[in-house]
């Protein structure tokens, strides 16, 4: 299958970009160490984790994702969910709070229209809005 093109960032680098930050802002003096909470948010297992799961994901949609039928791609959407849901029950149910929850399905969606997927289109056809596209599965 082809690689998607112009493919959207992962939520991922920002958690990196936000520790990033605060091991500077440590580093220079100007943040508290105490107050250095991207770390604790964002450990490098859940990013490596949850990185894995995107990049399969990613793989999986592929490039020609627009002609596949609605089955086969909510099926990519399922597997990606429930292997989050997975990487979040391993940081005992708090990888993911809401703003990274919004990021994540976010993601799932631009995944599928870089791909050409017409997102409204399936999840109209499945009698749902685009935004609840993930939700029958999530449990973050």
């Amino acid at each position: 299958m082809e690689e998607i093109r112009s493919l959207p960032a992962r939520p991922t680098a920002e958690w990196r970009r936000r520790r990033a930050r605060d091991e500077a802002a440590v580093a220079a003096g100007t943040l508290d160490p105490a107050q250095a909470y991207a770390a604790q948010l964002y450990p490098d297992s859940m990013i490596a984790s949850t990185d894995g799961v995107l990049a399969a994901y990613e793989g999986e949609v592929g490039g020609a994702a627009a002609g596949r039928a609605d089955a086969d791609l909510l099926a990519a959407v399922e597997r990606v969910v429930v292997a989050l849901n997975a990487v979040n029950e391993e940081h005992h149910g708090a990888a993911y709070e809401t703003e990274e929850r919004e990021l994540l399905c976010d993601h799932v969606d631009a995944v599928l229209v870089a791909a050409g997927v017409d997102v409204t289109g399936l999840a109209a056809r499945q009698g749902i809005g685009r935004h609840e596209i993930t939700d029958r599965w999530r449990d973050w």
